[in-house]
């Protein structure tokens, strides 16, 4: 699977873990590079559309993720 589309124009990786260089590539890793289909972020764009992925959501929270979808639907 190739890169996540939204990788280099992800508000979450580039503003808010700029300073964190080393956590920022092990989640990139994870979550962005291969099988995306495990990020919250990304599952929330695909959902609803870029405008609807809170800024402050974490690729690992797919909890809340589902959340935001359900009331997003509604």
């Amino acid at each position: 699977m190739a890169d996540c589309t939204l990788l280099a124009t992800c508000i979450f990786f580039n503003d808010k873990m700029a300073r964190m260089p080393k956590t920022t590539e092990f989640m990139k890793n994870k979550f962005c590079k291969g099988d995306n289909s495990i990020c919250a972020r990304h599952t929330v764009f695909l959902a609803l559309g870029r405008e609807k992925v809170p800024l402050d959501l974490f690729p690992g929270d797919m909890e809340t993720a589902a959340i935001v979808i359900s009331a997003g639907k509604k």
